[in-house]
């Protein structure tokens, strides 16, 4: 419907937008937004007010809308993009951000190819808000601001977080908090220990969606962010999480941690609007319960 336009002046995207398609409703602009349909140096962009600057191009996704998420390398893929932030879907075994034995196969390495790759400077950047264990897949939050960066920060208790974990065995109630003190100072492992000066406070909500003959589906939300903070928690009460070998687990069958970020909610930190976000436990994961029944 629009070949590729290059920007000459500054512009917000959809003042632009409005003034080069004035026989198109409002409405359907909006729309296009919405569902990923206008696309800004080749990505998908939905924040009213990017920023366009001279020499960046424009144009409108032919076909529906809503097309598929950008996907990346390694299989990360892009659930929204706007002039502020950026929200991920990262796979397992992709660490977040640099180890000293990984400094490369990251999400943040992956990133910052995706938006370095459509400007001449090569200048642009990505800022980690916060983390998943690489075993971990799920959805993430990266800044494409230093102050964005640190107002999400500033807010992420905040942040509704929802994850769901295939565990072994059955939790002795349908539905309760796990409260608790861990002790992060091990690099590798961390523990459950009396409150001390060298442990942090850790709250996750958690809730029983469906209990096979030997493992259950668990629905997790966190008040707090500690490291391994589910996966510890979840072996403390007896049930593992499918693959967790580090944490007591005996079964693999996934081949992968049995743990996914399923869910974010916050409000964006320039526009104030409620962003919500879902991505659905992946296919292997859900085979991993079989016949199921309720609970609670």
């Amino acid at each position: 419907m629009l070949k590729p336009l290059t920007i000459t002046e500054p512009a917000p995207l959809l003042a632009f937008l409005f003034a080069r398609l004035p026989d198109v409703k409002k409405t359907k602009v909006r729309e296009w937004l919405k569902f990923q349909a206008v696309l800004v140096n080749g990505r998908p962009v939905t924040q009213f007010d990017h920023a366009l600057q001279p020499g960046d191009t424009v144009e409108i996704r032919s076909g529906r809308f809503a097309a598929p998420k950008v996907t990346l390398g390694g299989g990360m893929r892009i659930w929204h993009e706007d002039a502020h932030l950026i929200v991920i879907d990262k796979p397992a075994d992709l660490l977040s951000i640099a180890s000293p034995d990984e400094d490369e196969r990251t999400a943040y390495f992956l990133l910052t190819d995706y938006v370095r790759k459509h400007r001449p400077d090569g200048r642009e950047r990505v800022w980690i808000v916060h983390r998943l264990d690489r075993e971990t897949s799920g959805l993430m939050v990266f800044a494409k601001t230093a102050a964005v960066k640190e107002a999400l920060q500033e807010g992420w208790d905040d942040v509704e977080k929802r994850y769901e974990a295939v565990v072994e065995g059955r939790l002795r109630e349908p539905r309760g908090t796990f409260e608790c003190h861990l002790d992060e100072r091990n690099r590798f492992k961390v523990f459950v220990a009396p409150r001390s000066e060298h442990t942090r406070h850790a709250v996750t909500h958690f809730r029983v969606l469906a209990e096979g003959r030997h493992r259950s589906l668990v629905e997790l939300t966190l008040d707090t962010g500690r490291r391994h903070q589910i996966r510890v928690q979840l072996a403390d009460a007896g049930c593992p999480i499918v693959g967790d070998e580090k944490y007591g687990a005996q079964s693999d069958p996934a081949k992968r941690l049995a743990l996914h970020a399923t869910a974010l909610r916050f409000t964006h930190p320039v526009t104030g609007a409620e962003l919500a976000f879902a991505s659905p436990l992946p296919k292997p994961l859900v085979a991993l319960v079989g016949p199921v029944g309720g609970r609670g």
